[in-house]
């Protein structure tokens, strides 16, 4: 069904977007903000510069509580290895290996594991974890919360006179704290490539805390369209698009989600198959690609110089750090070496792309 204004869901902070000029668009089947009066160009270049906050309440979070071996059997990590007070970027994957979907697992202060996963996906996340664990751990939707992301280099000094205690962890470490008098789930972490936090609040006092953050001169209301070109830039995949149920962890470059000791183990889901890719190679590969002219986008062909057709653009667009055309996409293996030059056809013309490394621009996380 087509999203339509009625059906369009709303989070916590929609009147505070509308309030603030937000140019609001479908997305995952919430009004969401797309970009600000100060657009998206704008809006991307304060965050590399400055600290850019996103409303990403629109995403799945829930608590599991219970038998941690039941959730770990669907997804990548070691959950014997997630510390208190720690989090990391797992993936949950179908029984061929397949991505069902990206998220964070973390162990904050309070009994249980604290998940973020993708807004999407939610619905069917859940589920999978529920019937997978039925029984034997209980997972609770947690609907009565906003999730607001405050990234880029000035975030740590707008956190420092905040929540200073917050400052002491790096990327990747979690936990509650106190902010304008409610208490919060803090992260060191993000999805721009920046130095940052992700902050789950009770929804009702969403719109206070947002107000709170806003008001600090180095923070600006950030829209989706700017999430998207820091995310590419920063080449981290966006699901349904770089990745999938058709995508394995080996494939799409992230093997380094899969615990080192589920690999020696073999039993993460779909294990023979992706340890089979891992020595055999005989798959796609996710690749960043540079290019001249007009942006590539999602599904573009891509080209060896000889013409045959021998992958697809999953994500691309102009890239304001990197000042030019960047995308992300699936090449076969004979070309995924930095440097080969390929061509993308945009508009039925064949565009001299060359393959890159990535990320396009170098993470700035904390690690201390």
């Amino acid at each position: 069904m087509t999203d339509t204004l009625d059906t369009l869901l709303q989070t916590p902070l929609h009147a505070l977007h509308l309030e603030l000029g937000g140019k609001m668009v479908p997305f995952a089947g919430y009004d969401m903000p797309v970009q600000y009066p100060l657009g998206i160009m704008g809006e991307h270049n304060h965050t590399r510069a400055k600290a850019g906050l996103f409303d990403v309440s629109h995403m799945g979070q829930a608590r599991y509580v219970g038998d941690e071996a039941a959730l770990e059997s669907l997804i990548t990590a070691d959950l014997s290895q997630l510390g208190a007070g720690e989090q990391k970027y797992t993936l949950l994957l179908n029984e061929s290996g397949g991505i069902v979907d990206d998220l964070m697992v973390s162990r904050p202060q309070g009994e249980g594991l604290f998940l973020v996963v993708n807004a999407a996906t939610k619905d069917n996340d859940f589920k999978i974890i529920e019937t997978a664990t039925a029984g034997k751990g209980t997972l609770t939707r947690l609907e009565d919360r906003a999730l607001l992301a405050l990234q880029g280099p000035a975030a740590k000094d707008v956190m420092a006179r905040l929540v200073p205690a917050a400052c002491e962890m790096v990327f990747m470490q979690c936990g509650a704290f106190e902010l304008g008098g409610v208490e919060v789930l803090i992260s060191r972490s993000g999805y721009t490539g920046e130095d940052g936090f992700e902050i789950s609040i009770p929804a009702d006092k969403a719109d206070a805390i947002a107000r709170v953050l806003l008001a600090e001169d180095e923070v600006e209301a950030i829209g989706l369209g700017a999430r998207d070109s820091l995310r590419l830039e920063a080449g981290l995949c966006l699901y349904g698009h770089d990745m999938d149920e058709t995508r394995n962890p080996v494939e799409a470059g992230l093997m380094w989600a899969v615990a080192k000791t589920r690999r020696e183990r073999r039993d993460f889901p779909g294990a023979r198959e992706v340890l089979a890719e891992l020595l055999e190679k005989h798959g796609l590969k996710r690749v960043g690609l540079r290019l001249s002219g007009a942006p590539a986008r999602e599904g573009a062909e891509i080209a060896a110089k000889d013409g045959e057709i021998i992958g697809v653009v999953t994500s691309g667009g102009f890239g304001p750090t990197v000042g030019g055309p960047v995308a992300m996409g699936y090449v076969e293996r004979d070309f995924i070496e930095p440097g080969t030059e390929l061509d993308i056809i945009v508009r039925g013309k064949p565009r001299a792309a060359e393959v890159t490394k990535l990320p396009f621009v170098p993470a700035n996380f904390y690690r201390g």
